[in-house]
């Protein structure tokens, strides 16, 4: 079962690039997790044709190769008229699900109708003026938590940094973190109503690729906000993306008593662990540690030691 901790660093890639075979077959980034071949902000129209033609040699060539380690594959459709068509026309059994870019409310129904007879999961893409309206984003969450298909396909709701920083005629301060600036705001109401519906979501990217301390701390308050994963627009970040989501040992240690514990508050490592309060955030530690692993061997071998014990 993919789970929304199967992401990691999320690489965009166009779709007109001659080397999505090597990507997606484990050759050139081995410890990438998922890929978007992207069809709409990062084709220019002329080439759109050309982009849908080279994502259909890809999957004709992927379709019968094991991608048991390959990267999880998504697909970002221009629009519902192009995701169709690419239904209709492609092999899509490869691929994981769809990024649906410009994601609003008069979308919900007609999306849920294109993809509600596929397999394809949705990741919608927050990334319109309404994304700083509250009212409107409580409208969303609240109309896609009782859609019969985002309740159960959603993977993740995405945040577009880019395209809300372009809503306000922005862009970011290459030496801080998006959270320093007006979009802040904007991540931390987004993360609270939609998460408040159960949903999960990941970052936006960080477009700085020759800082990693900007990208490094910036993801030390993405892990604050409980965001799952995080787009990435080079293959630099990949690594600093997928450590940032590893777990510490005495996380993982306090996740496990909690979710074994039969006392209704109790202390560990110097602070209160609550059961009833700390549950969800304790079966979301060991689905982080399943997926990224341990911040370092001892915790591996500690990983090991109580991997007997019971999780309820």
């Amino acid at each position: 079962m993919i789970t929304p901790y199967d992401l990691g660093a999320t690489l965009y890639m166009p779709a007109t690039r001659s080397d999505l075979f090597q990507v997606i077959a484990q050759k050139k980034y081995p410890n990438l997790k998922s890929l978007v071949i992207c069809l709409e902000d990062a084709v220019v129209e002329h080439e759109i044709e050309l982009g849908i033609e080279n994502l259909n040699q890809l999957l004709a060539n992927v379709a019968d190769i094991n991608l048991k380690d390959a990267p999880l594959i998504f697909i970002r459709p221009r629009n519902i008229p192009m995701a169709k068509r690419l239904i209709a026309e492609l092999d899509l059994h490869k691929v994981t699900g769809f990024v649906l870019p410009k994601f609003e409310l008069t979308q919900v129904e007609a999306w849920g109708q294109t993809l509600s007879a596929t397999h394809l999961l949705a990741m919608p893409t927050l990334e319109t003026a309404d994304c700083f309206d509250a009212a409107k984003m409580n409208v969303l969450a609240t109309t896609m938590s009782s859609d019969p298909y985002f309740s159960n396909k959603t993977i993740v709701v995405r945040i577009g940094g880019n395209d809300l920083m372009h809503v306000l005629g922005i862009r970011r301060n290459r030496a801080k973190t998006l959270y320093d600036g007006p979009l802040g705001y904007a991540i931390k109401m987004i993360v609270c109503t939609f998460g408040a519906h159960g949903f999960y979501m990941t970052a936006p990217v960080c477009e700085i690729i020759d800082s990693p301390a900007v990208l490094l701390a910036e993801l030390e308050i993405d892990n604050e906000h409980g965001l799952v994963g995080k787009t990435a627009i080079h293959p630099k970040q990949i690594e600093h993306i997928n450590n940032a989501f590893k777990v510490q040992v005495t996380d993982y240690l306090d996740a496990l008593k909690i979710l074994n514990s039969n006392s209704a508050v109790f202390q560990s490592n110097g602070a209160m662990c609550e059961p009833a309060t700390h549950h969800m955030w304790a079966k979301n530690i060991v689905a982080r540690s399943q997926s990224y692993g341990f911040i370092d061997e001892i915790s591996h071998s500690l990983y090991e030691q109580h991997q007997s014990e019971k999780i309820l």
